[in-house]
């Protein structure tokens, strides 16, 4: 079989993406085709064509991009990474909503109908894993420690908590896009103080959790049956906020944490994922959060852990047709 006759991996992705570049590296090792497209390059260098009702086969067509042609029904298995949705911000608001959605409905549904590919992972379950408080609730019910927590849009329980706790930090909920007079803004976990809420909070709801007495963080990438776990060592609250100042080990995890994770992956029917801990002074790990999509190609450059090859054997494999 010559590899035109192979099926493809699809990569979605943005333009810039070195992490999906370090996978696509590995899969081209292993003779496998890969397509790969951005979304958001519909109407210029990205088309797609699916039928249905007019085969045996439920859903028939191509995804097509400048350089690769993509049969729908050959596809092997779809790395979901960084895509983005067009905004076209050249139309009237009311036409680009109306435009995205199609595009969101359109492109994204027949996708979704493919019966046969593996997802890395599908952008449902990414959707669906990626509410944390449900990420809290499922850590406790799987045997990790959990730091007490709140989610409130009420200032009076808010103050009465972090007194609590006396040492508090707030967290966001969700990442989100957003810039303060142009510039790009992060929410960091930061500590909190009872004298620092007013009644702004009751806009919205509030993650308060309390400080975790640690030595280091952890960061455990969860690929298959794979697990990597590599301990990061800093002074910082917030590791994210200085990468300069981190220092990386290969850790080695306890059997049961190991194996509760994957079980955490399999309830929210995800084959990947980020997860992060703080590790105390006496060395046990406390449960932060769970990334579905997280960031991991640095670790692999600073450790020299075969993540990226871990994820080409994924997506190669496929759905083992």
């Amino acid at each position: 079989m010559t590899k035109a006759e192979k099926r493809p991996v699809l990569v979605a992705t943005e333009a810039d993406d070195i992490t999906a570049d370090m996978v696509i590296t590995e899969i081209n090792r292993l003779d496998v085709p890969v397509v790969r497209f951005n979304p958001a390059d519909i109407g210029g260098d990205l088309a797609v064509s699916a039928r249905f009702g007019t085969c045996p086969a439920p859903v028939v067509g191509q995804v097509r991009t400048p350089s690769r042609i993509a049969d729908l029904t050959q596809i092997r298995s779809v790395y979901w990474r960084r895509p983005e949705w067009p905004s076209f911000p050249h139309l009237s608001p009311d036409d680009s909503r109306f435009a995205a959605a199609q595009v969101r409905y359109g492109l994204g549904g027949t996708l979704y109908a493919l019966g046969g590919p593996l997802w890395v992972n599908h952008p449902l379950r990414i959707a669906a894993a990626d509410y944390k408080p449900a990420q809290l609730a499922l850590a406790q019910r799987l045997g990790f420690a959990v730091p007490p927590t709140l989610v409130t849009n009420d200032p009076d329980e808010a103050r009465e908590f972090i007194r609590d706790q006396g040492d508090a930090i707030y967290k966001t909920l969700r990442w989100t896009p957003y810039t303060r007079d142009g510039v790009p803004v992060t929410g960091w976990a930061d500590p909190v103080s009872s004298d620092e809420i007013d009644e702004t909070i009751r806009v919205t709801p509030h993650l308060f959790q309390a400080r975790v007495d640690k030595v280091a963080d952890l960061r455990v990438l969860i690929v298959g049956r794979h697990t990597f776990a590599v301990r990061i060592d800093s002074e910082l609250l917030d590791w994210r906020k200085d990468y300069s100042a981190l220092t990386y080990t290969v850790e080695y995890l306890p059997d049961w944490v190991d194996k509760a994770l994957h079980a955490y992956l399999d309830r929210l029917e995800l084959v990947s994922g980020s997860f992060d801990f703080a590790v105390d002074r006496a060395g046990d790990y406390w449960w932060l959060e769970l990334n579905p999509n997280g960031q991991w190609g640095w670790l692999e450059t600073e450790t020299g852990l075969p993540m990226s090859a871990a994820f080409a054997d994924l997506l190669t494999q496929g759905d083992s047709r």
